[in-house]
């Protein structure tokens, strides 16, 4: 064969292309929309449409065909940004968004407004001013919003448009209709603007960057390009100011009024029959209130009255799908109590205690009965997430099979989204009174299988997968341990689900033991295990790393103590750096891609929300830095960066960098030219894999070079192989 894991692994943006995503059932039940590509290695993805009552799948739109060059690659910088908070590497239509009934469909090519019937199939261009981004048909379908670059307009279905918020006159740090970095990097709300039930008004956020600092992020191997200068908002520094506004068809604008001041984080909207509802945020992220807006046309317009309020001495977790309105018009929110986070109808716990919350999947039912569609898992298994549905009966597990599911919902109908250990990618099955049907997948079966044993380890209960070479002789010699986590807030890598593990399973295959372990600080085991970094990002993570190593070396005899490697990216890159700085004892290489070493260097949200303001809080920081522990690395180190990162900054890894230099530390550093946070580019993330095994080899003391069919396979490199430097 020609092709070898790297390189398929990056030619498939890790075996996601081809597969159904993005997936909407309509208000009916009658229809489920989606996106899927037309092939495991082919990045543009089309919409369709699956049609209930007949059983047949539809082809809506594809870019190929509406693009007369075929190509989306000049998109709007605003939609750039958006993909890259997304971590969205896939091209073609990657985001649309429907009315009410989900009839009509509105989605952007190149910068351009298309939009499509949904029960005709069909789907046309509206030649409308542009640069077009986000658009959003109203919820009766009569026209649709969308952004243009800060200000955002309204597109009749004639084509002709025109600006309803923003204008010429607003300074060039406004813009109107966007999210802002925060809002977008780390509370999940993607989204800028929302149309009322009827259509006639939309809430729409003006966001300020006036006072954020400017950083610059340059092209060094292109001098000639000019610098990219952005607004970030660092740790203990400004935040933009954005505001939500009532704004109407004929251009009337009113604010909506809120405690700004105190909280400033407006982290999500939700505009449904029983009115128009916001979740805002301290910024010390222990106070959170839910708030109903006046919209009515009177003098107290724009006016809010407080719904519900939280709050936790470490923080309030924020949870996807909430605040939500039921059908009888109560609020839906979750929350931590008595240990774990659940479900609050009005304030009130209506799901188990011993069940973890973690996102609203959708809301359905009527006024007599409403239900509500989530996601959970039992509260000491987080390597599984499972689909739940609560009543006024109760709750009541629908999808508990092992592994990890999502779900969409409408009327009678419900998509679960479904990975499992034992089957590679995701299934998609929709399922309804009469009958079921399997959304096709045209995914890539990955080259290598993952030989996966799940334990549980340690005075804590540590998730640990532990993978093998395939054809490992017990008999034979201990083998290079190589750890592989993520270990930080907010992610898992011990999951059951077989693509989470697969370039574990190659690590394993070129002759290492890999151990991933979530320690405390990952989701799903509840409050106080999620809480234990609150202070301190370093040292209940890395303990739990060290705990899981010597635990699993108990049980499993195949791991050399006397060489251990780490690897990860991010959070898990700070986590390896962190590993063989601190602990040399343990560790004895270390591969940090992307990684944070100053979290004053980090942005607002995530850093003050474990470690508090770094004026007031000076210790926490200097404690959780890289930067001060430069002069006790001994071990070899990688580090990694893309230079075009605008998440974790370059800057994070030629701060470390120069400081090891000035303590006489040698290290290696691989700068990725033209690499955001994200490793899209099918030559980098093929080559990346490849020069990391060529550093473990090279820092570990050797042992025996593994033999068999698997590490061939595994091994073999593809035949125009480039250096990603």
């Amino acid at each position: 064969m020609t092709d070898s894991f790297p390189r398929q692994y990056a030619r498939t943006q890790r075996f996601t292309l081809g597969e159904p995503r993005t997936v909407m059932v309509s208000p009916d039940g009658q229809r489920v929309v989606f996106l899927r590509s037309a092939g495991g290695s082919d990045p543009v993805n089309a919409l369709w449409v699956f049609d209930v009552g007949s059983g047949s799948e539809r082809l809506v739109a594809e870019p190929r065909t509406l693009l007369e060059d075929g190509d989306d690659a000049d998109l709007p910088p605003e939609e750039r940004a958006r993909r890259e908070r997304t971590r969205e590497g896939a091209g073609g239509i990657t985001a649309y968004a429907t009315d009410r009934a989900c009839t009509v469909v509105a989605f952007s090519l190149a910068g351009r407004l298309f939009v499509g019937g949904l029960v005709s199939g069909h789907a046309r261009e509206l030649d409308v001013h542009g640069p077009v981004f986000d658009p959003r048909p109203d919820p009766t379908a009569r026209r649709v919003a969308y952004v243009s670059g800060r200000t955002l307009r309204i597109a009749e279905l004639d084509g002709s448009s025109r600006p309803i918020a923003g204008s010429t006159d607003d300074p060039d740090t406004v813009s109107w209709g966007s999210a802002d970095f925060i809002a977008a990097e780390e509370m999940g709300r993607a989204r800028g603007y929302w149309w009322s039930p009827d259509g006639s008004t939309l809430a729409v956020c003006r966001v300020d960057e006036a006072s954020v600092d400017t950083w610059v992020i340059a092209d060094p191997a292109h001098p000639e390009r000019p610098v990219r200068a952005v607004h970030y908002p660092a740790a203990g520094g400004a935040n933009a100011d954005v505001s939500l506004h009532l704004v109407g068809l004929d251009g009337s604008r009113t604010a909506v009024d809120w405690d700004r001041e105190f909280f400033p984080y407006l982290a999500a909207v939700d505009w449904g029959d029983a009115g128009l509802t916001l979740q805002v945020q301290a910024r010390d992220q222990r106070g959170t209130m839910a708030l109903q807006v006046d919209t009515g046309p009177g003098p107290t317009r724009g006016e809010t009255t407080v719904l519900s309020h939280d709050h936790d001495d470490a923080w309030v977790e924020l949870v996807p799908g909430t605040p939500a309105r039921l059908p009888d018009g109560r609020l839906l929110t979750a929350g931590d109590r008595g240990g774990t986070r659940r479900l609050l109808v009005a304030d009130e716990p209506v799901t188990p205690s011993d069940l973890q919350v973690r996102s609203v999947f959708g809301i359905g039912g009527d006024e007599a009965s409403p239900a509500v569609t989530f996601g959970a898992n039992p509260v000491d298994d987080a390597t599984v997430l499972h689909v739940w549905r609560w009543t006024p009966d109760g709750a009541q597990p629908i999808v508990s099979d092992p592994g990890v599911h999502a779900a969409s919902v409408g009327g009678p109908t419900t998509a679960v989204r479904s990975a499992t250990l034992e089957r590679p990618g995701t299934a998609t099955v929709v399922r309804w009174a009469e009958g079921e049907h399997v959304i096709e997948s045209l995914a890539e079966t990955p080259l290598i299988e993952p030989d996966v044993e799940l334990h549980t380890v340690g005075e804590r209960d540590l998730a640990v997968a532990v993978l093998l070479p395939r054809d490992h002789d017990p008999d034979g010699p201990a083998l290079p341990v190589l750890l592989d986590p993520y270990g930080g807030p907010h992610a898992l890598r011990v999951t059951r689900s077989h693509n989470t593990l697969l370039t574990s399973q190659w690590f394993a295959e070129q002759g290492f033991a890999v151990v991933v372990a979530d320690g405390r600080g990952t989701p799903g085991r509840g409050s106080a295990w999620e809480r234990a970094v609150s202070g301190d990002l370093a040292t209940p993570v890395l303990d739990d790393q060290v705990d899981a190593l010597h635990a699993v070396a108990e049980r499993v005899p195949a791991l050399d103590l006397a060489r251990v490697a780490i690897r990860g990216w991010s959070f898990g890159g700070y986590l390896a750096a962190l590993a063989v700085l601190r602990r040399p004892d343990v560790f004895h290489a270390a591969i940090a891609g992307a990684p944070v070493t100053e979290w004053r260097l980090y942005d607002t949200h995530y850093s003050e929300r474990y470690l508090g303001d770094p004026t007031n809080q000076v210790d926490r920081y200097d404690a959780s830095s890289l930067l001060p522990l430069a002069a006790d690395l001994t071990r070899p180190l990688l580090l990694i960066h893309g230079l075009a990162d605008d998440n974790v900054v370059a800057a994070h890894t030629l701060q470390l960098s120069a400081a090891l230099l000035a303590a006489g530390r040698p290290h290696e550093v691989l700068p990725l030219v033209g690499v955001t946070h994200m490793t899209p580019q099918e030559e980098v993330a093929e080559n990346l894999l490849l020069h990391q095994l060529d550093f473990l080899r090279r820092s570990l003391p050797p042992g025996p070079t593994p033999t068999g069919p698997a590490a061939e396979l595994a091994t073999e490199p593809a035949t125009d192989t480039k250096d990603p430097s």
